[in-house]
């Protein structure tokens, strides 16, 4: 007896998946979880998703289905968070690989679906941009979402589509999406985010970090991403909502078109033809601005006088909390100081630490 779940847009869909098996689920049945290696640029310097190539120590689960064991590394210079997930969460993470479109996904899928026999399927997006039409002005990162829903409505298995935190992804709001939201299935709770505790305290994921601050209680306004969005933190946050997966559909334009692709070039063209741009390619951007900069060393003297005139301002636009990785960007920064901040900014003011967020 074994549930699947696949982590929509991989990374934080991926440790929320682990928080969503506990909660509904208990410890009865074991979880795989299907999920992309695509941790964007703060854990991984390169743009875009790992495909199996990208790792060495993978364990074969099907002819296309590799899992992730703790004891596998990424090949430098690529990065992933998954070998570290597997050995603190110690569940099945198998690796969602979109290098062959939505039709590698489909045959990946099958199987597994096949292999595993599995009591349930669930395909859980934490935040709610795979019910974007691809117009949206906010809309971040569409192709992830578009790919894995392109996918799971052309498997012969049933499949369900969950929604967790809406709004938390800061892409689609969430009074948009309420009325697109079916039955709500589970509110999470302090006691539901305990399985991932320590993992919130290194994973760089900001919606799945909402998502478990809502669930303990945290309120108010949070700032995130390099681009400063505010995100409400509400009474909405800590709910799973089910969306009929063929009105997902129905509504995702980029999703119908990516159906039939068979290769990630493919599907990138499809985003920037229906949404204006690909979110690879802002990573490429992004990746080579930073390759061009001096990141600011850290000093703790600077940094604190940075953070007191960044926190001044976030106040003055309305925000009480913020992510460990929208401050490490807003500080100038680098991807390998976040730990280092999170341990200054923690130890040094722990009455300000909203765990897994920071309260201005």
């Amino acid at each position: 007896m074994t549930r699947l779940i696949v982590a929509a847009g991989g990374g934080g869909d991926a440790v929320a998946a682990v928080m969503l098996h506990a909660a509904l689920y208990g410890d009865g049945d074991p979880v795989v979880i299907f999920t992309y290696a695509w941790d964007r640029l703060l854990i991984d310097p390169l743009p875009g998703p790992r495909g199996p190539g990208n790792f060495s120590g993978l364990e074969p689960v099907t002819r296309s289905v590799w899992s992730v064991p703790a004891t596998a590394r990424p090949v430098a210079p690529a990065g992933s968070t998954l070998p570290r997930l597997a050995a603190e969460l110690r569940h099945t993470f198998t690796l969602l690989d979109p290098h062959h479109g939505a039709e590698g996904i489909t045959r990946q899928l099958e199987e597994l679906v096949e292999h595993l026999s599995p009591t349930s399927v669930d395909l859980l997006d934490v935040g709610g941009d795979i019910l974007a039409e691809g117009d949206e002005p906010t809309l971040r990162s569409p192709l992830a979402d578009a790919l894995t829903l392109a996918a799971c409505c052309q498997v012969n298995a049933p499949i369900r589509l969950l929604v967790a935190g809406p709004g938390l992804d800061g892409e689609i709001p969430a009074d948009e999406l309420r009325p697109l939201l079916g039955p709500l299935v589970h509110t999470f709770t302090a006691r539901d985010v305990e399985v991932i505790g320590e993992v919130l305290g290194w994973h760089p994921s900001e919606a799945t970090a909402m998502l478990a601050a809502t669930a303990r209680g945290v309120r108010g306004v949070c700032e995130v991403r390099d681009a400063g969005l505010p995100v409400p933190l509400t009474d909405e946050g800590p709910t799973v909502h089910e969306v009929d997966l063929d009105d997902a559909v129905g509504r995702n334009r980029l999703a119908r078109a990516l159906m039939t692709t068979a290769a990630l070039d493919e599907a990138e063209a499809y985003s920037r033809e229906i949404c204006g741009f690909s979110e690879i390619d802002y990573e490429r951007d992004k990746a080579a601005r930073v390759a061009e900069q001096s990141p600011m060393h850290l000093d703790p003297a600077a940094v604190w006088s940075r953070l007191d005139a960044f926190e001044t301002q976030a106040r003055a636009r309305g925000v009480t909390h913020t992510t460990f990785r929208r401050l490490t960007e807003a500080l100038g920064l680098s991807g390998s100081h976040r730990h280092q901040l999170r341990r200054l900014l923690v130890d040094s003011r722990p009455e300000r630490y909203a765990a897994p967020l920071w309260r201005m």
